[in-house]
């Protein structure tokens, strides 16, 4: 396969940049619903779910356009692996998002507010860092800055979550609010390691390819 393919039949690295782009229309989505009052989340979470249906369209686009191009620019389980962990990263936001809807959380501590907001915080560089990144997807040898910042920003979540457990661990809180929170914080370490999951597949396209 040579650098030829990259610009032959279908535009992949538009719909993947189309992709990275939904994610950070979906961490900014959920960052105003961990701000908003239980009231506010309902219609935020709404929305999220329409930028996540968005997310999937793309992901089927980009699917059916595999299976029937004769020219990729990559290998077609190579191409397919980045829309899928595109998409996981989608997932992960929603669920995210959604989860401190149906779990009804309302009067959380300020301290592990506070928490909550770190962990967010690295989400949502994660997803600006892969939007601004990905439309070099071209020459993925050229995005090794790209992976160790997300490899870096991912460890800073892990600390977030930790220090966050255990913050909530010691709140004396009804083990039922414990439960649904514990549940939460996990979900949006879940994210970080999903957005970590996709550096690693682009990394690995690159020692390909180099």
């Amino acid at each position: 396969m040579g650098i030829r393919n990259r610009t032959q039949g279908p535009n992949f690295f538009e719909f993947f940049t189309q992709q990275a782009n939904k994610l950070v229309e979906g961490v900014e989505i959920l960052s105003h619903i961990y701000a908003a009052s239980p009231e506010e989340r309902i219609a935020l979470r709404d929305q999220l779910h329409g930028v996540e249906h968005q997310g999937d369209e793309l992901n089927h686009e980009i699917f059916q356009r595999i299976n029937s191009s004769f020219i990729t620019p990559f290998d077609r389980e190579d191409l397919q692996s980045l829309a899928s962990h595109l998409d996981d990263c989608m997932d992960f936001i929603d669920e995210a998002g959604d989860m401190l809807v149906v779990y009804g959380i309302a009067g959380i501590p300020e301290q592990i507010a506070h928490l909550l907001d770190e962990q967010i915080a690295v989400i949502v560089h994660c997803a600006e860092l892969t939007a601004k990144n990905i439309p070099a997807l071209k020459s993925p040898v050229d995005l090794r800055d790209y992976w160790i910042e997300i490899n870096r920003l991912e460890n800073e979540g892990d600390l977030a979550y930790r220090r966050t457990l255990t913050t909530l661990f010691d709140s004396g809180l009804d083990p039922i609010t414990v439960i649904k929170l514990k549940d939460v914080i996990q979900s949006l370490e879940s994210c970080a390691d999903a957005f970590e999951d996709l550096a690693n597949v682009i990394e690995a396209l690159a020692l390909k390819e180099s």
